[in-house]
């Protein structure tokens, strides 16, 4: 133990006789190490905020949307899903925990002069808990609601603040359409949903309002005409969407084939499309392994060529030291004892990059949000033309990152110290001494 001890002492000293060329050295093994934790880290954030995203739209719901079909295909009966889909879902697939009947149409929402335009949702109670949507004030729509087919609306955030700026919306009147609706409750914010790849399409439930879809089917039919300038369209559909929730995870895959079945045989156009979540995020993850693979392998790449500049420092460090190895020899130092000390100085520059890599790979997330924010202040208008996943995604340290990191790197200097070791040992003593 006192020898080894020794021998790493001496080859600290060694080391620092040329401060500068070890720095270097230790340098490229600490970009190493660093970029394997800050690369792991960001493909790991990454990954974890597309898999939130799918997770949001439920592991246990099952999504079924209407498509609008080519002008030639639409038929003046309609299209996509209907109210029968609904009702025959509900009567023939028994895994079914529960289902929610949605249909969304574009209106123009008005108080007094105040107008507003944004998305009507008519919708059942259980839609909330499905969008994740929680009252700020008052309540959402109820099952009296809907038997009654009640004239009540429930605000997002942005339609309360833009129609009552001033006071308390609850209980007052809006017009949507030539109706009125008494509101009901006021929504809190809530984020954006992200477009899952094209399968489901990005929505912004700041401009909603809610009614119940019983309401909405006396009071505003199937036919939605928009009229623009040059354009006159007419759409008939029943439902823009129906989302399934299956009353067990395990079953939500058995469940999608009987659903597509079921719809399938009732429908002649290409007028819906089914999404399901646990097969979006059962391939994020997959997706997500092979992304944080692929930025370990570059990572990696940046370890080897720190293990090649020590190997290239210590040859170095073999020819300049050739009369010292001489000496040694002559003193009667053996062949192990020169391969010991070269080695030992070669994991000492290892092991230091890795622990100021460790270090530095620790720092990853608040210098890359303490970055991003500064971004934000000095480049707003660019940084807002970006993603909402590159603006808000946070990498998330990942701990079998460290230790790895640190290993590969001890391991690199070792493999890559133990040639230069073997031939200073290997030196011939008397050919050594006569070296000047």
């Amino acid at each position: 133990m006192a020898r080894w001890w020794r021998t790493l002492k001496l080859s600290i000293k060694s080391l620092l006789l040329h401060p500068l060329r070890s720095a270097l050295t230790v340098l490229g093994i600490f970009i190493g190490v660093a970029g394997v934790i800050w690369l792991l880290s960001i493909g790991e954030g990454i990954g974890r905020a597309a898999e939130e995203q799918i997770a949001g739209l439920g592991a246990r719901n099952i999504i079924v949307r209407t498509i609008k079909p080519s002008a030639d295909e639409v038929q003046d009966a309609g299209y996509g899903l209907t109210r029968d889909d609904y009702i025959r879902l509900l009567a023939t697939v028994p895994t079914i925990d529960k289902a929610i009947p949605i249909r969304e149409v574009s209106r123009e929402f008005r108080n007094g002069t105040r107008k507003f335009e944004g998305r009507c949702v008519g919708c059942t109670p259980d839609y909330a808990e499905v969008a994740r949507l929680e009252p700020k004030m008052g309540r959402f729509l109820s099952d009296g609601d809907l038997i009654n087919q009640s004239n009540y609306c429930v605000l997002a955030a942005e339609t309360a603040d833009r129609l009552f700026p001033f006071g308390d919306p609850i209980g007052q009147k809006i017009m949507v359409d030539e109706h009125f609706f008494v509101v009901i409750g006021v929504m809190k914010s809530r984020a954006p949903s992200a477009g899952i790849g094209g399968s489901v399409a990005a929505e912004d439930f700041s401009r909603d309002v809610y009614i119940p879809i019983t309401t909405m089917e006396t009071r505003m039919g199937d036919m939605e005409v928009v009229m623009k300038p040059g354009q006159f369209q007419r759409d008939l559909k029943e439902l823009s969407q129906i989302t399934i929730q299956v009353k067990d995870r395990d079953l939500v895959l058995p469940t999608v084939d009987v659903v597509r079945d079921t719809i399938a045989r009732n429908h002649t156009l290409a007028d819906y499309g089914v999404t399901v979540p646990l097969e979006l995020l059962q391939q994020a993850q997959t997706t997500r392994l092979m992304f944080m693979l692929f930025l370990g392998l570059i990572a990696a790449v940046s370890l080897v060529v720190g293990g090649i500049g020590i190997m290239n420092i210590m040859l170095a460090t073999v020819t300049e030291r050739t009369r010292e190895i001489g000496i040694r020899r002559a003193l009667g130092a053996k062949r192990r004892d020169i391969t010991q000390q070269f080695l030992a100085e070669a994991v000492v520059l290892s092991v230091v990059g890795g622990l100021l890599g460790i270090v530095g790979g620790l720092l990853c997330r608040p210098i890359s949000i303490l970055i991003r924010g500064r971004l934000l202040d000095w480049f707003p208008e660019q940084m807002s033309t970006l993603p909402e996943i590159v603006r808000t995604v946070e990498p998330m340290m990942v701990s079998w990152s460290i230790p790895l990191a640190f290993a590969i790197s001890v391991i690199v200097g070792v493999t890559f110290g133990v040639y230069p070791a073997i031939r200073a040992a290997q030196l011939d003593p008397i050919e050594a001494l006569r070296h000047e």
